[in-house]
């Protein structure tokens, strides 16, 4: 055991994963164990040899480095994951760090990123490419007063039921609190959903709680 810290490639470019195994093991800290070019067989590498690390290409064959990511922390595996794209986009980003994405690296400044994200990574903390960084905070500027002014659309009873979502409560246990029927409070959560365009089965309990001080107001 030589007390490096193992990372997986996997991209389905040659080049690339050339250029990301020279920058890593330029670093003492670091040893490429494995590279594939397939999101299955990285899969397949990933629970066989455990590495601490796996740097995954969002797109890839077969099974994209999402999907891969998916399984590992259903599986609860302990391996870190960091993701290798050209993708700016919020709503993959979002869907990144719901699988549990240490690190975030755009492609195009892998070279100057990657050992950085992944001393982050290793210590247990986040990485973001830094360009991409303004870019979700601007992003994120303009969503706050989106969200904002569609919660002054919410009717009284509507701002309750989101507070006590934010206070972990179920739907009966809401029903049970504000004197009506089950059926009522799935009503008012789907009408809350349409008012605020809202999407997904926990969209709206990560809305109540990213928002719960403004719903106190």
């Amino acid at each position: 055991m030589n007390g490096k810290l193992r990372v997986l490639i996997a991209d389905d470019h040659p080049l690339s994963r050339a250029g990301l195994r020279q920058m890593i093991e330029s670093k003492s800290d670091f040893e490429v164990v494995a590279e594939v070019d397939d999101g299955e067989t990285a899969l397949e590498v990933i629970r066989k040899l455990k590495p601490e690390i796996a740097v995954l290409d969002i797109s890839m064959p077969k099974m994209d480095g999402l999907a891969v990511a998916h399984v590992l922390q259903e599986e609860s595996s302990p391996v870190k994951i960091v993701f290798l794209t050209m993708y700016r986009e919020q709503k993959i980003f979002d869907r990144a760090i719901e699988v549990g994405a240490g690190g975030y690296v755009l492609k195009d400044g892998a070279a100057n990123d990657i050992v950085s994200c992944l001393n982050a990574v290793a210590a247990g903390g986040h990485y973001i490419s830094p360009e991409l960084t303004t870019y979700l905070v601007k992003r994120t500027q303009k969503s706050n007063l989106a969200n904002r002014q569609g919660l002054e659309t919410l009717s009284t009873t509507e701002r309750r039921v989101l507070r006590l979502l934010a206070d972990y409560k179920t739907s009966k246990q809401i029903a049970d609190e504000l004197f009506i029927s089950r059926r009522t409070v799935e009503n008012h959560r789907s009408n809350i959903c349409q008012k605020l365009d809202i999407h997904g089965s926990h969209a709206l309990m990560k809305f109540a709680l990213e928002h719960k001080d403004s719903l106190f107001k």
